[in-house]
């Protein structure tokens, strides 16, 4: 293992400190059942009845009552604070797929900031849950079968183009970038396919699909090219 991996995985739940919905953490540690904490997160996860398999982050919210309960080999502060706490923990972990709870809810500034750090970590097939959406980076390629009518939304961070079938507004010859162009509020018509020209679109699709999204990144070798 690379001294630079904390957790490796098939599977991985990262929790964050802010807003959870049990029903969310419930929901990713059935697909994910590998629990990790950034920081705070610990505190989430024991009043949930959840022993982290690890704690990462600068420690800054972690309580002590969590910190004595949970035990030190699974304790890992990093103190640098050039990154966020689930950046911290993203590049920390390897897995076939990243679930994140608690990184879309109270603050509008923490949830851009996970947005943004998703984009920096193509590679990683991550999901962040929340209560009513489900985000992710559209990796090169992406064939998902959902039912009509679903809302199906694209958001560029960064300037990219691509192609689509089954969406009622296709994207080909569409030049997508932040602060110009952008696709939400799109809608599914058949089975969708995606390709990009390269990372940076972040899909936003509702919580109830999941499952599908799951499976559909844990078939493409590497999301985000």
């Amino acid at each position: 293992m690379s001294p630079q991996l904390i957790l490796v995985s098939d599977k991985i739940t990262i929790l964050g400190g802010g807003a959870v919905n049990h029903s969310d953490l419930a929901r990713a540690l059935d697909l994910a059942p590998s629990l990790v904490a950034a920081d705070g997160g610990a505190d989430i996860a024991l009043a949930a009845g959840h022993m982290p398999d690890a704690v990462i982050g600068d420690f800054d919210s972690i309580s002590a009552a969590a910190r004595a309960a949970i035990p030190k080999d699974r304790q890992f502060p990093v103190a640098e604070q050039d990154s966020t706490d689930f950046e911290k923990c993203l590049r920390s972990v390897e897995a076939r797929l990243i679930l994140g709870v608690g990184f879309l809810g109270d603050r509008f500034d923490h949830a851009l900031a996970a947005l943004n750090t998703l984009v920096r970590y193509p590679h990683k097939r991550t999901i962040l849950i929340g209560d009513d959406d489900i985000c992710f980076v559209c990796p090169r390629q992406l064939d998902l079968d959902l039912p009509a009518g679903t809302r199906f939304s694209l958001f560029p961070m960064a300037h990219v183009a691509g192609q689509s079938g089954g969406l009622r507004w296709p994207i080909d010859g569409i030049a997508f970038a932040p602060g110009g162009r952008i696709g939400t509020s799109n809608e599914v018509t058949g089975p969708v396919r995606l390709t990009m020209d390269g990372p940076g679109m972040a899909v936003l699709l509702p919580v109830e699909f999941l499952t599908p999204v799951a499976e559909a990144l844990m078939a493409v070798e590497v999301a985000g090219g």
